[in-house]
């Protein structure tokens, strides 16, 4: 269904809005009063959603005892499989209790691949985990020797820190 959220000083468009199930908003842009915005949401809200982001790591099973044992994940699926050539590699799945996005663990092979283990964001911060209880979650990466780049502090989205994953990718935990 769509929603108007917004309307200008003049009335002659709107800031339409999608409104998910879930309860998650997304804006579908400025319309003209009237104009329908059929094909947007509705059409694709059960044929879509990201299944999986795969990481780039230099081992599989450092990588499994990282995200599961430090982090918490769940260890979904680890299966030998073939790359498109014909060589041995292994389809290794993970994900955050109750979450429905996977990360695809993918063992680094080649020097360009090996070159963008932990660098998958350039630098930046690119992979965001948000948890029920930071105190707790922050407290048991710790302990697990998980590396903080910075200590927790509040923002406006809530309590936030960097942390570098086991290839050094920088992750956001939230809460």
């Amino acid at each position: 269904m769509c929603i108007v959220t917004m309307l200008n000083l003049q009335g002659a468009l709107v800031r339409l809005m999608y409104r998910w199930a879930s309860g998650r908003a997304v804006t579908l842009g400025l319309r003209h009063i009237g104009q329908q915005c059929e094909g947007y949401g509705e059409k694709y809200r059960s044929r879509m959603h990201i299944e999986s982001v795969a990481i780039i790591v230099d081992d599989y099973d450092e990588a499994i005892a990282f995200f599961v044992d430090a982090l918490g994940f769940e260890l979904i699926e680890d299966s030998p499989a073939l790359t498109n050539d014909g060589r041995p590699k292994r389809w290794v799945i993970i994900r955050p209790p109750g979450a429905s996005t996977a990360l695809l663990l993918v063992q680094a092979d080649g020097d360009r691949q090996s070159a963008a283990v932990g660098d998958q964001a350039a630098g930046r911060v690119g992979f965001f985990l948000r948890v029920d209880d930071f105190d707790q979650s922050y407290r048991h990466m710790v302990e697990h020797g998980v590396r903080f780049l910075s200590e927790p502090r509040e923002e406006s989205y809530g309590t936030v820190a960097v942390f570098l994953d086991i290839s050094g990718n920088k992750w956001d935990l939230l809460g």
